[in-house]
């Protein structure tokens, strides 16, 4: 490979004959060109014509068997930022797919790095834009951060660590979930060494002292291994392993020797077929004793990133340890190329190939589409750029159905959010959980390695308790989500129930009303949308029945009076129509609160009672009825009473007082009225409205001892 000094664009072109057609290299070369044209005169910090940047950037691209069109829009990443150049002409010369890799670059070159919080969050979800139209943006990013990294002595000290630490917490975790091994080691060893360059240069002088030897070592181990491998007449090749400083750095860093880090003395062992990397395993473990708890099987069980390869240490030659990597060849290429690799088979391959590289970058990304679910979310700063280093950049546990199958959690994870993972409705349907044949809490935190069976019950629902004990922020929004639905359905269907009710009362046929253009109408005088969000208002208070029919059947009101109420407990304002001036009270046996359906029942003396249309003490009073409604302006709170139902004997007042007061609501007090078998309570409380009241009936009913809760009436 050419150094970064002498790179020319032959020396580029040489490298993609490998594995890109003479057509689209000439494309390549015209980009070349016309990058080149457009950088002349331009220099860069380290005192080289500005050119050989996009052109070591090509190179990096190369390595990793990135496509034409990648490597044209590495060719031309700084084009349209810093140079005298339009997108309308970078298109009209390359095309749309080549101008807008370009355009996704330029977005990201203009984030202002940083591993601040406020920044880093602004960074993650402007890459989620780029990622979005096209993951190969963000590997032009990586490719052209690393060169820079390469010439960071160019740049002052203190903007030296700034970048050697974004590379280190932010790209290269990116890198490594895009399975790009390459780069996301290479970016780690350039960090440290900027970062902590004493730890750095001890690890390299160690390392050249014990060269020699460890070669040897290794050499005379390969030829074991090789002869060992022949004789059973099994195809392969044997690789030097490449030492990471970094990953050296990390070993010591938890307190280990230099002389007890495996992997310096490393095979990496090729062959054609899974089946193969099993069978040279046996063999090998058939002479060299493998070391116990060493074995690692990422062939049955992917990496999250899609690595595969089954890894081993055995006392090999003079009693040292060996850490042996056995893969096939393609599974060596996704290791060391990841997904950016992906593209440039598409370009020759059959529509089957395709889909299935398809798949696996859809698998690969995954770490995006996570990223993309928590930014959606409304959360602070903090909370946002903890649960991306908790939950997508940390390291994740696996665990086990009862199948065998592997799944893939956050650190900490519950059987809730195993559950969850399975399917969202096993999940809401959880009662229990088994792990490794012994019954736990739903609380419990769940190891690498565990077998965990879900109990389900169909008739069973989420508890708001999950929110505050899964780890997974995606399935807390999910549980948060069911709650919203379910509110949604409730109020749905009693606004559906009470609006055809009072319909039928007032002798207006549900197909006369229920038009599309008395539809449109009301639509436009409530500001809601459809026929559905009619239903919604009208079932959580905010217009009552009469208020929506009314939009179409306007009853005579020639006169309408505003009459204060009096009522034992609070001042109301309500509408009579009709009459002046008169006493009007709201009834004690059904307690209407404003939103409620109401209707006025003239006394003998006591002026008006006010009842909710579906009180039972209406069927047999005489027929003096009168319309009445609220006013929208009333500020009033009313009693309100009801009843809970729970289905044991423990006492919760407290509970049941914290979760009211929660909701700014007032309890005037709460008794136990049945203690037979289960307690019931009845609830004294102050409300402002009916979608206040309706929205405390909600949150007792899912309290995990609640049966059953209903307004009082007498």
């Amino acid at each position: 490979m050419p150094s970064m000094d002498n790179i020319t664009f032959d020396s580029v072109k040489d490298k993609l004959k490998g594995y890109i057609e003479e057509d689209k290299l000439a494309l390549i070369e015209k980009a070349y060109l016309f990058a080149s044209l457009k950088h002349e005169g331009q220099y860069r910090k380290s005192g080289e014509p500005y050119i050989t940047h996009p052109l070591n950037v090509a190179l990096i691209l190369s390595d990793i068997y990135a496509d034409s069109e990648t490597i044209m829009a590495g060719l031309l990443h700084d084009v349209l930022e810093d140079c005298d150049c339009t997108p309308e002409e970078m298109e009209k010369e390359f095309g749309e797919v080549v101008t807008n890799l370009v355009k996704g670059v330029t977005k990201l070159s203009k984030i202002n790095f940083s591993t601040e919080n406020d920044y880093l969050i602004e960074y993650y979800k402007k890459i989620i834009v780029g990622m979005s139209e096209d993951v190969r943006a963000i590997i032009i990013k990586l490719c052209d951060r690393l060169h820079n990294m390469r010439t960071l002595w160019a740049v002052p000290a203190d903007r030296q660590k700034v970048k050697a630490k974004e590379a280190i917490e932010i790209l290269a975790p990116i890198a490594h979930h895009l399975g790009i091994h390459k780069i996301k080691s290479e970016l780690e060893d350039l960090a440290l060494r900027y970062l902590k360059p004493d730890v750095f240069y001890d690890i390299v002088e160690k390392l050249n002292n014990s060269k020699l030897e460890r070669d040897n070592s290794v050499n005379v181990m390969q030829k074991e291994v090789v002869n060992l491998l022949s004789e059973h007449n099994i195809n392969h090749e044997i690789k030097g392993r490449a030492k990471s400083i970094y990953s050296i750095y990390n070993k010591l860093d938890k307190g280990k020797k230099f002389s007890d880090i495996y992997d310096l003395l490393a095979l990496r062992i090729l062959v054609n077929t899974e089946q193969e990397c099993y069978l040279a395993l046996g063999i090998i473990h058939s002479k060299f004793r493998p070391l116990p708890n060493r074995f690692k099987d990422y062939v049955a069980m992917p990496k999250p990133n899609m690595y595969q390869s089954l890894h081993t240490t055995v006392f090999g030659v003079d009693g040292l340890l060996y850490e042996i990597q056995i893969r096939t060849y393609e599974m060596d290429e996704v290791a060391e190329n990841g997904i950016a690799s992906h593209w440039s088979y598409k370009e020759n391959r059959g529509s089957k190939t395709k889909a299935n590289l398809q798949s696996t970058t859809e698998q690969k990304l995954q770490f995006f589409k996570s990223i993309i679910d928590l930014s959606k979310d409304k959360m602070s700063s903090e909370e946002f750029v903890k649960s991306v280093k908790n939950e997508v950049l940390n390291n994740n546990i696996y665990v086990f159905t009862p199948k065998g199958d592997v799944m893939e959690l956050p650190k900490g994870a519950t059987p809730i959010d195993f559950a969850y993972k399975i399917h969202t409705k096993v999940g809401e349907t959880t009662t229990g959980a088994i792990v490794n044949n012994n019954i736990v809490p739903l609380n419990y935190e769940l190891k690498n390695n565990d077998i965990v069976k879900i109990i389900t019950n169909k008739n069973s629902k989420p508890s708001k308790e999950w929110i505050n004990i899964v780890k997974s922020t995606q399935i807390k929004n999910k549980i948060k989500s069911f709650f919203t639905k379910s509110e949604r359905e409730i109020y749905l269907e009693r606004g559906k129930y009470n609006l055809e009710k009072t319909l039928r009362k007032r002798k207006i046929p549900l197909k006369e009303f229920f038009t599309d253009e008395n539809i449109e109408k009301i639509c436009e005088e409530l500001k809601v949308k459809n026929l559905d969000e009619i239903y919604l208002v009208v079932g959580n208070g905010k217009n009552s029945p009469n208020s929506v029919i009314n939009v179409i059947h306007k009853q005579e009101d020639k006169n309408p009076k505003v009459v204060k109420v009096t009522s034992k407990d609070k001042e109301a304002d309500i509408i009579v129509s009709g009459i002046d001036k008169v006493r009007v009270n709201l009834a004690n046996c059904c307690m209407p609160v404003y939103g409620d359906d109401i209707i006025g029942y003239i006394t003998k003396g006591n002026g008006i009672n006010v009842h909710r249309s579906n009180c039972h003490n209406l069927s047999m009073l005489e027929n003096r009825n009168v319309e009445v409604n609220w006013n929208d302006n009333t500020n009033n709170r009313y009693l309100a009473i009801l009843l809970v139902y729970s289905n044991t004997l423990d006492n919760h007042i407290v509970d049941l007082i914290q979760a009211i007061s929660m909701l700014n609501v007032n309890v005037d007090g709460i008794k136990t009225i049945n203690k037979t078998e289960q307690l019931t309570y009845e609830a004294h409380l102050y409300v402002n409205s009916l979608e206040q009241l309706n929205k405390v009936i909600l949150a007792l009913d899912k309290i995990k001892y609640v049966i059953k809760v209903e307004r009082l009436m007498r």
